[in-house]
């Protein structure tokens, strides 16, 4: 059978990085240059068991041939060409698509400049704050990406699943013979024969505001007592993952090419804390548990003793070839509706330099806290998606402390829905029910939505003084 896409770019891009003419490919592939012209133009498009051939001579991952990651350039390229710097230049999406068809690295290219752009004038208005006294502005002058957003891209550019992690907690659970009834007393006993580590779990005030710290000279862990025991059994796992998997951490750290040393560190953070992930709850057996229990998230919870939130970002890393659990897109955000953590497996897009969609369940959690909800989403494309949010507290502290509460956003294409225990008398079927979004106002097609707070930068206002439409920036329908 005939793989739909037509890959003829990728094919051209690959050839010619391994210095390849297309007589010199086509010899290799066992086919006349004509017909390899052909697919390159795509004239042609890619059979099963040549895309399989052309990985293998162009010692390319299937991967590469995938959609999604010019998907998601397009979409970052979209959003960077919205911003009104570009507008009299008239640029549409076939111009975007073109651009990362022909040369993706010219894409990326315009994606650094960009960021770099932005830094610059963040820096300028930050420097003309200051010296007004009106306000402060952060930011370096070298217009790097920000450690956060490095550590995310690196995140999602593996998909967030590393197989080296999950062997190496795999290897601990078997060498430390850990269960879940003596999961604390086992890894403190690890981490005392493995690495010579003592722990001990201080009161609030010995602490000093600080829930773990780790002395390497006097090989000391300290805990704080306000931790209940699921977030204690994480922070051991995760300082298990610093002592024992540094050189897979370097590795990928080394692999990742961070620009600064605080995105390096925040890295080794990420990876410690998936390591943690894949020790408290193991791949088999909670894929297992997730597929039995219809991925309901608080009885995954309940059975490995982890939290709501780390049962969602373990969902996200079921991403092995051989046993994949539902696709999942993951957000974290706070009451101001700033997204803290994001991920995207399903093909959810988000706003990468600007505001979100008012209308995402994940907003809407807010208004009843500690309940799960569930919304269908659609796209303007008309893409899908289910999805269900809740609110978290952030743990620790006493009566005296001030509650932070963020809100978790967790969703999968509609196909997936099924699998879902949150989808039980939802009906599917009926699309029309969905609520319509977007990624941000700023890049949204639609123009007949009430809480549109900014007009679209693809599109003309055309603003008419004397008639007032659902909101100011949706144009009232013609007579």
């Amino acid at each position: 059978m005939a793989a739909k896409a037509l890959l003829g770019s990728k094919v051209r891009r690959l050839r010619r990085a391994k210095g390849l003419t297309q007589s010199q490919l086509a010899v290799r592939l066992g086919i006349s240059p004509s017909y390899l012209n052909l697919i390159e133009h795509d004239r042609r498009s890619v059979t099963v068991p040549m895309l399989l051939r052309l990985a293998e001579v162009l010692q390319a991952d299937l991967s590469k041939f995938g959609a999604d990651e010019d998907a998601r350039l397009i979409a970052e390229l979209t959003e960077v060409f919205s911003d009104g710097f570009f507008e009299g230049h008239g640029l549409k999406t076939p111009d975007i698509r073109d651009l990362v068809a022909s040369s993706p690295s010219a894409g990326l290219a315009v994606l650094d400049l960009y960021r770099a752009y932005r830094q610059a004038r963040d820096d300028a208005r930050g420097l003309a704050a200051r010296l007004s006294e009106d306000a402060q502005w952060g930011g370096g002058a070298d217009g790097r990406a920000a450690p956060e957003e490095e550590v995310s891209d690196f995140i999602q550019h593996h998909n967030n699943h590393f197989p080296e992690l999950e062997r190496e907690a795999e290897a601990l659970a078997a060498g430390a013979q850990l269960g879940s009834a003596d999961l604390e007393p086992r890894l403190v006993e690890h981490l005392r024969q493995a690495h010579g580590v003592a722990v001990a779990v201080v009161s609030s005030e010995a602490a000093g505001g600080v829930v773990r710290r780790f002395d390497p000279e006097s090989k000391r862990l300290t805990l704080s007592e306000v931790l209940p025991p699921r977030s204690r059994h994480f922070q051991l796992a995760h300082q298990v993952a610093l002592l024992g998997c540094r050189p897979a951490l370097d590795a990928f750290v080394a692999r990742g090419k961070f620009s600064t040393p605080d995105a390096r560190a925040l890295a080794r953070v990420a990876l410690a804390n998936y390591f943690a992930g894949a020790v408290l709850m193991p791949y088999d057996a909670f894929l297992a548990a997730a597929r039995a229990m219809r991925y309901d998230i608080e009885l995954l919870g309940h059975r490995f003793r982890t939290s709501f939130e780390q049962v969602c970002h373990r969902l996200t890393t079921l991403q092995r070839p051989d046993a994949r659990g539902v696709p999942f897109h993951l957000l974290r955000v706070d009451i101001a509706g700033n997204i803290s953590k994001r991920f995207t497996a399903s093909g959810f897009r988000f706003s990468r330099y600007g505001r979100s969609c008012p209308r995402w369940s994940v907003f809407t959690a807010f208004l009843s806290p500690g309940f799960i909800r569930t919304q269908l989403e659609r796209m303007p494309d008309g893409t899908t998606f289910f999805c269900i949010a809740r609110t978290v507290r952030k743990e620790g502290g006493g009566f005296q402390v001030s509650q932070t509460r963020f809100a978790i956003g967790l969703g999968c294409e509609i196909e997936h829905a099924r699998e879902l225990v949150y989808a039980d008398g939802v009906d599917l079927e009926n699309l029309d029910a969905a609520v319509p979004i977007g990624t941000a106002c700023r890049l949204c097609e639609r123009t007949d939505c009430r809480q549109r707070a900014f007009p679209p930068l693809m599109q003309s206002l055309g603003v008419d003084e004397n008639v007032r439409g659902l909101s100011f920036y949706v144009a009232p329908p013609e007579r």
